[in-house]
């Protein structure tokens, strides 16, 4: 799930593609025949042309990252795509752009949901819990919250990492406040899938990222930049939130609205915890002169 919150020159990190075919198998690279995706016919502002539901061959069969979608059509797709022989389904996390087809899918395929063991959503147990370093489907799970506290990246003995909503190439993460997310969390998460090195990042929404280190420092310095933005806004005197939206976006399209708001109130609360702002009955302010710090 993303935040493209402003009209503005694309940054030269960004990766785009045209909006791709739904319902049948698209090559991760001419060089991986057995990863695959089929996006999934659910696009919109938060998500892109759609969710990438991605298909992982291993030797006792196929693993299906994220179905994304309950469409009939969508998970028909998926199947047929494995040829029948569909072993795992996994979570990067439980939003609903990525849980909705996961128990229509097992049913169909007799195969266990598998996802981080304290789901975010209380209603879903996954069949098969994951903690940080599970392996499954040759596949070891990386716990990487921020964008949500059940968040999984998924990484394959070559380096090649399934990032979910954590790492995208065309557009910013929407990182909600506490107790849905975290921003320190997530840069933490960048530095974290940025040691190991990738060699190619396969996120849940647009096509494959190529260049991971770049992407990876791009991303931490745009909140980088994100908070001295909101530092700067901080100094003009105490505001609440409402006053800091207009300090601190120009101009934001009323559909994305929301996820701008939590995701300056993420940004608040970590340079609360930073100890460079400060919130009481009068709203936000600064609490000390901010020094440069590195980006992670």
């Amino acid at each position: 799930m993303s935040l493209s919150s402003e009209s503005r020159p694309r940054p030269s990190w960004q990766v785009r593609e045209p909006p791709p075919p739904t319902g049948r198998p698209l090559p991760a690279a001419a060089h991986l025949p057995g990863l695959r995706r089929v996006v999934a016919p659910n696009p919109g502002p938060m998500t892109g042309h759609g969710t990438n539901s991605w298909l992982v061959d291993h030797p006792g069969g196929t693993a299906v990252i994220d179905p994304g979608s309950d469409h009939p059509a969508h998970l028909e797709a998926l199947l047929a795509a494995a040829g029948g022989r569909i072993t795992h389904i996994l979570l990067t996390h439980t939003h609903h752009d990525h849980l909705t087809g996961a128990r229509p899918l097992g049913r169909m395929a007799g195969a266990p949901v598998c996802g981080f063991r304290h789901s975010a959503v209380p209603a879903f147990t996954p069949d098969i819990a994951l903690d940080d370093g599970s392996v499954v489907a040759g596949l070891t799970a990386l716990h990487t919250p921020g964008h949500a506290t059940d968040h999984l990246c998924f990484l394959t003995a070559e380096r090649i990492v399934f990032t979910g909503d954590h790492i995208m190439g065309w557009s910013t993460t929407m990182v909600p406040p506490a107790p849905d997310g975290s921003v320190r969390q997530f840069l933490d998460g960048l530095a974290r899938i940025n040691a190991l090195a990738p060699t190619l990042l396969l996120p849940a929404h647009g096509p494959p990222i190529p260049n991971p280190e770049s992407c990876i420092h791009a991303l931490a310095a745009h909140r980088q930049s994100r908070e001295d933005r909101i530092l700067a806004a901080l100094r003009q005197g105490p505001a609440t939130l409402e006053e800091m939206m207009r300090r601190v976006y120009r101009a934001i399209p009323s559909t994305l609205r929301r996820a701008a708001e939590l995701n300056l109130l993420a940004h608040l609360e970590k340079l609360r915890d930073d100890g460079c702002a400060i919130h009481d009955r009068d709203g936000w302010r600064a609490n000390a002169p901010h020094e440069e710090r590195p980006s992670p």
